[in-house]
């Protein structure tokens, strides 16, 4: 049996103006955005809304600490559609707050109490990666046990799923290079996912060709070439989130975590870190599976031979984001064990995604690699 859904409503709009009109915005709804992207898009919106500048509870990678706090300041607030307008921090933020029950946090995560959604939940992505504008998952760091993990329930879909490409325009290079790496992560583990359906492959494929051909146009043109792109990038970005909310990430995921949750480096980042890597690794344990159409794929848009692509896709990658070893993140070998030991115990979800088994020894010799 293949199974595959895409839950959330999406909608399209070219101009901030246009959503606002359609969802006509107001009291009983909770707004999360930075103060940045209000004042640069929405000045004068959201007057009758309670409005959360989730910047204020942290920087970086989303956290139990900061939704405990937000809903310490809330408490007390009817509110009936939450809307989340931002990168994915905010998105997966924003999502626990559309359930009737949010904190503790850690008890939400161990499912301890019964999941349900009583709010509708509106999503505005503002970079081209996260893909969680149309997936199930909210992730985070979960301080007290010192590692992120994911809530994959269906209550957390969002109602609607809304592209603006005019929030992207504006976007750092850094914060597009990260973000979109990140999507290009999702298509690729998706699509040699155990999970992966026929119907999955083609999103995840499709995400493929726009983000590497884009990538390709900037490489050849100049980071500033990138706003003709922007659109195809958001797109693409939706796509591979359809693909891995149906069919799941993998290992890269599982082992950025630990970098991501013990030195903060950007996700997009910790990901791509790990992704060519741990590729080499499953072509070498089993080349003749769904890894071969993959390569295929992407020797096609990359313009190489198949035994090649790896190589120059580290050569395409590597001008868009240049890789660093762990150890300039501050990363020490005592470090790369603990890692191990977090990646085998407290990702199990992701590491069920591989498409070859990694067992403890060849993640150990991965990061090493990389160290």
């Amino acid at each position: 049996m293949q199974k595959f859904n895409v839950f959330p409503t999406i909608e399209k709009f070219e101009h901030c103006d246009e959503f606002l009109t359609q969802f006509g915005i107001g009291e009983g709804d909770l707004i999360f955005i930075s103060n940045s992207t209000r004042e640069s898009y929405f000045k004068g919106a959201f007057s009758d809304a309670l409005v959360i500048n989730y910047r204020k509870y942290g920087s970086g990678e989303p956290t139990d600490t900061m939704v405990e706090n937000i809903y310490s300041d809330i408490n007390g607030y009817s509110y009936k559609r939450v809307f989340a307008i931002g990168g994915g921090t905010i998105l997966d933020v924003a999502k626990l707050f559309s359930l009737e029950r949010t904190v503790p946090v850690l008890d939400l995560f161990d499912r301890t109490f019964e999941i349900i959604k009583d709010k509708e939940l509106i999503l505005v992505p503002t970079t081209c990666g996260t893909g969680s504008e149309v997936t199930n998952i909210s992730i985070l760091e979960l301080t007290a046990r010192n590692t992120k993990m994911g809530l994959a329930v269906d209550e957390l879909y969002a109602d609607y799923a809304v592209l603006i490409p005019e929030l992207i325009y504006n976007l750092p290079f850094k914060y597009f290079a990260t973000s979109s790496i990140d999507a290009l992560i999702h298509s690729i583990e998706s699509y040699t996912s155990p999970k992966a359906t026929e119907f999955s492959k083609l999103f995840s494929e499709k995400a493929m060709r726009l983000i590497l051909s884009g990538y390709k146009g900037i490489v050849k043109k100049g980071p500033e070439s990138r706003t003709l792109y922007l659109d195809d990038f958001l797109i693409a970005s939706t796509y591979a989130g359809i693909a891995f909310g149906n069919a799941g990430c993998a290992a890269v995921h599982a082992m950025s975590y630990p970098l991501g949750a013990t030195y903060h480096v950007a996700h997009g980042e910790a990901n791509y870190l790990m992704f060519i890597e741990v590729y080499k690794t499953y072509q070498s344990i089993n080349p003749d599976g769904i890894i071969k159409d993959l390569n295929h794929i992407l020797a096609e848009i990359l313009e190489c031979e198949d035994n090649q692509v790896y190589d120059e896709l580290e050569k395409l990658l590597d001008n868009i984001l240049p890789r660093k070893p762990l150890h300039l993140y501050n990363v020490t070998e005592n470090d790369l064990l603990t890692f191990t030991n977090t990646v085998m115990t407290k990702q199990t979800r992701l590491m069920a995604n591989n498409y070859a088994v990694l067992d403890k020894e060849t993640v150990l010799s991965i990061y090493t690699k990389l160290y």
